[in-house]
């Protein structure tokens, strides 16, 4: 049987008269197989499926962990925004500002005994409730007296806890027109100082104001609204700028109660990891004792805080330097006044026309303590000694109203105000610690449209006295120089 497949060869035909001598012809190529002749067997299906699905499987769960994060990092920079608007409010904002200091006063006025004792009464409902639970726990760890009461609960009975003569009011609420405080808003004593911290920014715009139009308002809006940010309207933004402004209350009012807030919050704090901590710090130096004869080492003559008594060998603690003990008495500064005539004669002025910053460069050379005090159109002010320094000689012959010359004197209004009684060592931590939170947040400012308070060496602190206003003044780097000293 003859098989009919395709014929290979190698032949060469060479077209030439010559004979070939290239040397021995090609081998004949192999004879293609046939379709039947294939005996491999064919290839494997690749099991792709366990590769691609724990491929999807891992980047589904990656999607999933970012998109958490992403939730988490989108509410943190939220509640983060919302604090740099509160922290502005409450820089520029005349109504807010004035809400603050009325509230601060309606609280330190009506504490302890000079304020017959009186308490901090702090009312809310639901998450405004829970807030204020947790700002009546701050409030007495820094010892400053605050109850809880819950509205429903305060017009079935509880409104005993309201003392009708001492007490102050808190109520806390973000909607301004919170129904069960509505309701409680009659019963409450009209003599009472009442602190309303709300979203509201106006007063005309709340139905607790409208109401009882002679509330302290304390602002504590969002910069938009929880549905907005989170599809949601659970208390996230709210209810954290809600906090901020209450601890700031409590900080501040404790500040102008206690000399030393420290002090009062270890008293307060003895448990936990904070109290450990407390006690940690505050224990003092053992004297150490010699191995050999057991006498006590005698103190190092730099060291006054390791001083032993003879008697009782134990360490006698260095006197306590109070701001009033360091501050320049401000009836002693002598005053330059820019209204006063040349033919005036007022005690304690200077009769000079109209003024120079020569003028004030010579008052400075004759005052003791190198400050200046200045009086213009009934506002009063003071130039420091560092300010003074900075006048450079082509200034000397600018007059004091000078726009150039706007940052030499400090208004009253515009002093660090700080309790006489405050130690200085507290003093200079306190400026410490609100030097770093103005470095990385909006700075502190003082009326709208200025620069704020950068607690420099130059800011001027207002030492004060309950009874007396300002009596001192001093400079902040003077007090952190004797802040330091051991």
């Amino acid at each position: 049987m003859v098989e009919h497949r395709p014929v290979h060869n190698s032949e060469v035909y060479v077209l030439s008269q010559t004979p070939f001598h290239g040397g021995r012809p090609s081998p004949p190529s192999p004879i293609t197989p046939a379709e039947d002749d294939f005996c491999c067997s064919p290839i494997d299906k690749l099991p792709l499926h366990n590769f691609v699905e724990p491929a999807i499987a891992a980047c589904e769960e990656q999607l999933a962990v970012e998109s958490r994060l992403s939730g988490a990092v989108h509410l943190l920079n939220t509640a983060s925004t919302a604090l740099s608007c509160i922290t502005e409010l409450y820089s520029s904002d005349r109504i807010a500002r004035e809400g603050f200091n009325r509230a601060v006063h309606a609280i330190v006025s009506r504490q302890g005994d000079h304020g017959r004792n009186g308490k901090l009464v702090v009312i809310g409902v639901g998450k405004s409730g829970h807030i204020a639970k947790k700002l009546v726990a701050t409030f007495n760890s820094l010892a400053i007296q605050a109850v809880f009461l819950h509205p429903t609960e305060a017009l079935h009975g509880d409104l005993g806890q309201i003392n009708s003569k001492n007490d102050t009011l808190l109520l806390i609420t973000f909607s301004g027109k919170t129904p069960e405080l509505l309701l409680l808003l009659p019963h409450l004593d009209q003599s009472l100082p009442l602190i309303l911290l709300t979203s509201h920014t106006r007063p005309e715009t709340c139905e607790i104001v409208r109401q009882r139009p002679d509330t302290i308002l304390l602002p504590a809006p969002i910069h938009e609204p929880e549905t907005k940010s989170f599809g949601v309207s659970a208390p996230t933004t709210s209810t954290t700028v809600a906090l901020s402004v209450g601890d700031a209350l409590a900080m501040v009012a404790s500040h102008e109660l206690h000399p030393s807030v420290s002090k009062v919050f270890a008293k307060n704090h003895p448990g936990g990891a904070i109290g450990a901590a407390l006690r940690g710090s505050s224990v003092s130096p053992s004297p150490s004792v010699s191995s050999s004869t057991g006498a006590t080492t005698p103190p190092s003559s730099t060291s006054r805080a390791t001083s032993l008594s003879l008697s009782s060998q134990q360490p006698v603690p260095p006197p306590r330097q109070s701001l009033r003990d360091l501050a320049i008495s401000l009836h002693s500064i002598p005053c330059l006044d820019i209204q006063t005539q040349p033919s005036s004669s007022q005690p304690g002025h200077q009769p000079i026309g109209v003024p120079t910053a020569g003028d004030l460069l010579l008052q400075a050379y004759s005052s003791p303590s190198g400050w200046v005090r200045v009086t213009h159109s009934g506002s009063h002010g003071v130039v420091s000694p560092r300010r003074i320094r900075r006048l450079s000689p082509s200034q000397l012959s600018l007059p004091l109203s000078d726009p150039s010359l706007a940052w030499l004197v400090t208004p009253q209004a515009e002093f660090v105000s700080l309790t006489a009684d405050t130690e200085v060592r507290n003093a200079a931590e306190w400026i410490k610690a609100m030097r770093m939170a103005t470095a990385t947040g909006v700075k502190m400012g003082l009326m709208a449209g200025e620069e704020g308070v950068d607690f420099g060496e130059e800011c001027v602190v207002g030492v004060m006295e309950a009874d007396r206003g300002c009596v001192g003044v001093l400079e902040v780097g003077a007090l952190l120089e004797s802040g330091t000293k051991p």
